[in-house]
């Protein structure tokens, strides 16, 4: 296949608005990947069906930390038997820390975050980071925790300072829809501060659609939006956007160009 854009982030099981049928058809007609992750314990199953309906999907397996509540040991032998009979699944996550809607129960997100970076190490898989409110915990944790896994901050809302930060430990910044929003100041700054060589493209379809769709349903095509709004702000061409962000993400999912 000839890749576009390799999509990292894309909730395409959830679209509601939009037959899957038919955003799968957009990405085939645009040579664009997307890859799918999962957020809770069930969710792992539905991810590893639907990525099975195209070639242009992919998977990560994982339990997002709003449902962590629900992780047990059980939930580990559930994922490494997924990626053991799916050789689409190339990641762990999308995993991490949210404090912004319920800080009662941080230390078990901490707990399973570990336990996760610590399974995608064993599985020598990448991981798929969610981290919102709790930059410093998931910057310190992987540090501390994570040994031999490639790590991607996904739908990253930190400043231009700490993904500096980021890179400097080797970690990936990835970049939706918000970095078209006019008033996204800090995302702007990230897209135009940071190393190409460490940037990534997603949408976090459903949500977050980039301008000019801002408020409606995200499809995991729009994709292209955000490469263009990058573009500008880089004072680049789109296809040198697309091209960098397309081999930064073959070094961490080899398996996508095979």
């Amino acid at each position: 296949m000839n890749i576009s854009i390799i999509n990292t982030h894309s909730h395409i099981n959830m679209l509601k608005e939009t037959p899957i049928e038919d955003a799968i058809k957009e990405l085939e007609e645009n040579n664009i990947i997307a890859l799918v992750p999962s957020s809770s314990t069930t969710d792992i199953f539905d991810v590893d069906k639907v990525i099975k309906k195209s070639d242009n999907l992919y998977g990560y397996v994982g339990v997002f930390p709003e449902e962590v509540k629900d992780f047990c040991d059980k939930t580990l032998y559930d994922m490494e038997e997924i990626i053991k009979n799916n050789n689409k699944i190339v990641g762990i996550g999308e995993v991490g820390l949210d404090y912004y809607w319920d800080k009662s129960f941080k230390d078990l997100q901490k707990e399973v975050f570990i336990k996760q970076i610590e399974f995608a190490n064993q599985m020598n898989l990448p991981l798929n980071i969610h981290s919102r409110e709790a930059h410093f915990d998931t910057l310190d944790i992987l540090k501390k925790y994570n040994k031999n896994s490639k790590a991607i901050l996904h739908c990253f809302s930190g400043s231009l300072e700490f993904a500096k930060e980021c890179i400097k430990e080797g970690i990936y910044i990835s970049l939706g829809g918000v970095v078209t929003f006019k008033n996204a100041k800090s995302a702007k700054e990230v897209a135009k501060g940071i190393p190409l060589e460490y940037l990534l493209l997603e949408t976090d379809d459903p949500y977050l659609a980039p301008v000019p769709f801002r408020g409606k349903e995200n499809r995991p095509y729009y994709v292209k939006y955000v490469a263009e709004e990058i573009a500008n702000l880089r004072d680049i061409s789109v296809e040198e956007v697309t091209q960098l962000t397309t081999e930064n993400a073959l070094k961490i999912f080899p398996q996508l160009s095979a």
